[in-house]
């Protein structure tokens, strides 16, 4: 079974969710933290799989816990616990090491997906979500130094950074899964990205994608 920490400094959130979690043994939550502060005190003893990690937390916000959290313990998967308003610090925690976030008003099923997902090595992007925070590609002209992508692939890229597979996308855009799978790897080499995470990241810093 997945173990588990939530950090959370809403306390009433953080004990339901909590026998939430153990009652549909999705989870077996081996601790709970407060803050950031709480959470690396107790990683000093414990070694969960996988933290449920809000962002705006007393003492030390979910963006530093989650840095200092990976220094202490490397292989530890992160998955943000998201509030509307949270927008602002999303490429924060991507960068400091997050796997994805979901809504914190999402349902248990989603979550439950969210953690298996995650803890598996995957990444998680709540749809509703995604819909608020990545509208469209910016249609901006680009600077000769930076990197160029087709119209194809900024397509395919933005329908990456929203969470579809390579058969989810190939039905929207009616390409077959073999071009799809070339065009994702052709995005990849272009940006030096290994995964849907990097990806976003990019994306987000070269403002192909707004917030």
């Amino acid at each position: 079974m997945i173990k588990l920490i939530i950090a959370d400094d809403h306390t009433m959130f953080r004990e339901s969710l909590s026998k939430m979690l153990t009652l549909k043994k999705t989870a077996q939550v081996i601790a709970e933290a407060a803050n950031g502060a709480e959470l690396l005190a107790i990683l000093d003893n414990q070694k969960p799989d996988l933290v449920l990690m809000d962002i705006s937390m007393p003492e030390m916000d979910g963006v530093e816990a989650t840095k200092k959290a990976l220094e202490k313990q490397p292989g530890l998967k992160v998955l943000t616990l998201s509030s509307w308003g949270d927008e602002q610090y999303y490429f924060n925690m991507l960068e400091a090491g997050a796997k994805g976030f979901v809504l914190k008003n999402a349902s248990i099923i989603e979550l439950e997906k969210a953690i298996v997902e995650v803890a598996k090595g995957g990444s998680w992007f709540s749809s509703e979500l995604l819909q608020k925070v990545i509208l469209n590609i910016s249609s901006k002209p680009k600077k000769e130094n930076e990197i160029e992508l087709t119209d194809r692939e900024l397509e395919i890229l933005k329908l990456i950074c929203e969470n579809f597979t390579n058969e989810q996308i190939a039905e929207k855009v009616n390409l077959s899964y073999d071009t799809v799978k070339w065009h994702r790897a052709n995005i990849m080499s272009k940006t030096g990205c290994n995964n849907a995470v990097g990806l976003l990241l990019f994306a987000l810093k070269s403002k192909l994608i707004e917030i």
